[in-house]
């Protein structure tokens, strides 16, 4: 039998172009000669859909799709992903389904057990999971078609009390399919492929994993699709973060043959799951995703420009790297805007970042703005010592700037905020957090510095100097974030332990950082959830990310 895997890009919602893309691999599927195509998880309406499969009119054009993809499917089998109504009144109104297709005609509907609710995953807010489990009678072989999460329920502490392919496996299923649409993160790519492995070994028979490619605002799929023939070999993988198609041909005794593929663009990890941040784990797929991550989310959006304020700092330079590759060069404009307190030299760095990308720049000082607020505001300041406020000042003066150009020019505005300064609250509410999307937001600072290393690997782009100096907001005379924060060698670790890998300060402290510098840090985390509650979505790389996938309530007091 002949399988294509057709690894797309989708766009949640657009029908129309998510059901062009799929009828032209499916025609492409039968150019190559496939007795099956295979798609990813929720292929006809995109994933996650979120709340939009609440709406009726919404699943009404998921069906239309499928009958539209129907009369596609005469000569060829077709599994695609879409939402399917549970006809019974008992339940949720919804089922996470995959749709096999053949000969015009709705072969069979098959249900998604395992619904996650872990991190970003809430799927069991909508869907049903399945009561039954069969196999798939096709051509002479039994499918055993699974989607996603099904096939994670292996290992030493299983999440679920079922696993589908066991329920499967005594009606002798020759060939296990899976429909997905795994996140990336720096740790997930060689994860992953030890847990298809692990089922190709308990199972003994052939496996086909396709995977989602593309950015759905702040969750980056990479692709990465996989096959395995029934001995455990890898006979084929997709490359990352980009869509394909490819057909593998597996034979009787369970061995696939495969065709050349283009060798995937990865790395492998060193650890699936490492005890300390390794800053440079991964680096070159943090890239991708990033690259991914900022160029789906303009086009899926309908916008081509990018604005963002350059300072000649390490952040918003790798910002500034990422967008004009994302976007290209002419599309991205930045903004340098130097303060009393700015230095010169952040200023030359700013404008040498500017001509080695060859992106437009202009440079607007805020003296006088922030000169404006000063004098607006004397009358209640009256002679108080200079502080906190007047730093603030400044960057809302940036902030209020970068929004006004945005506003008129119709830009988005890309906020160059890290991980570090995120969760300790290092930044200003409507100034330097103020943005459209989060570039570097689940980035910590030692990664934002691997980026930049990463990004000058052929020839210096990112000036030297800006990668040297002493990180500093340039709010007040002679000021570096050491000021106020702990060396970022420090500060990163112990950050790393409290949100990647959900330690308690006890055993943070037992790592052997100083027992002050834990709580004073943990305490910095929880207390400015208010501020990261109102910040832009984030593009997630980590494990564990700001955002949608770490939900911590505004008014705790654990440890604040």
């Amino acid at each position: 039998m002949k399988i294509c895997i057709a690894q797309q890009n989708y766009h949640i919602g657009n029908f129309e172009q998510n059901t062009h893309k799929i009828l032209c691999a499916i025609q492409e599927a039968k150019n190559q000669g496939a007795d099956l195509i295979l798609f990813s998880e929720m292929s006809v309406c995109g994933y996650p859909a979120r709340d939009f499969v609440e709406f009726e009119d919404f699943i009404n054009q998921c069906y239309q799709s499928i009958d539209r993809i129907k009369e596609a499917a005469d000569t060829i089998g077709v599994l695609i992903g879409s939402p399917a109504r549970n006809p019974y009144k008992k339940g949720k109104d919804l089922y996470n389904a995959a749709f096999f297709l053949y000969d015009q005609k709705m072969v069979a509907e098959i249900h998604k057990t395992l619904l996650p609710t872990y991190d970003v995953f809430d799927e069991n807010r909508y869907f049903e999971p399945a009561d039954e489990w069969k196999v798939i009678p096709f051509k002479g072989k039994n499918l055993a078609i699974t989607i996603c999460e099904d096939i994670w329920n292996l290992g030493d502490n299983p999440l679920y009390r079922i696993c589908p392919m066991d329920k499967m496996m005594d009606q002798q299923p020759d060939i296990l399919l899976n429909l997905s649409a795994s996140p990336f993160d720096y740790t997930h790519d060689e994860d992953r492929k030890a847990t298809i492995k692990s089922n190709v070994l308990k199972y003994k028979i052939p496996l086909f994993y396709c995977n989602a490619v593309g950015s759905q605002t702040e969750i980056v799929f990479d692709g990465s699709s996989l096959v395995f023939d029934k001995d455990a070999n890898l006979c084929g993988a997709l490359p990352m973060f980009s869509s394909a198609m490819a057909t593998f041909e597996c034979n009787e005794d369970g061995s696939i043959n495969a065709p050349i593929l283009e060798p995937a663009n990865r790395v492998p990890n060193k650890e699936l799951n490492p005890a300390v941040l390794i800053p440079s784990l991964n680096i070159e797929q943090v890239y991708n995703a990033l690259i991914l991550g900022v160029k789906d989310y303009f086009q899926k959006m309908g916008f081509t420009k990018a604005i963002l304020g350059s300072s000649g700092g390490i952040d918003s330079a790798v910002t500034l790297a990422i967008a004009c590759e994302a976007l290209g060069k002419e599309n991205v404009h930045a903004i340098l805007m130097p303060s009393p307190y700015s230095t010169d030299h952040s200023v030359e760095d700013a404008v040498q970042l500017s001509k080695n990308l060859d992106n437009k720049y202009d440079t607007l000082p805020i003296k006088e703005v922030y000169e404006s607020f000063l004098n607006t505001l004397k009358p209640l300041f009256k002679d108080l010592p200079f502080s906190l406020a007047e730093e603030n000042l400044q960057s809302r003066s940036r902030g209020n700037i970068l929004m006004g150009i945005a506003n008129k020019f119709g830009y988005i505005l890309l906020n160059t905020s890290n991980k570090s300064e995120l969760a300790t609250g290092y930044g200003t509410l409507y100034g330097d957090m103020a943005g459209g999307l989060g570039v570097l937001g689940d980035c910590y600072k030692l990664q934002v510095y691997e980026l930049a290393k990463y990004i000058n690997r052929h020839k210096e782009i990112i000036p030297s100097s800006i990668i040297n100096k002493a990180p500093s907001a340039e709010l007040r005379p002679d000021q570096k974030d050491s000021d106020s924060l702990p060396a970022y060698e420090v500060l990163d670790q112990i950050l790393y332990q409290y949100i990647e890998r959900r330690s308690n300060p006890s055993d943070i402290k037992a790592l052997g950082f100083e027992n002050t510098l834990v709580d004073k840090t943990l305490k910095m985390v929880n207390s400015n959830e208010y501020k990261r509650n109102q910040f832009c979505p984030i593009i997630r790389i980590s494990p564990k990310a700001f955002g949608v996938g770490r939900r911590m309530p505004i008014v705790g007091k654990y440890l604040s």
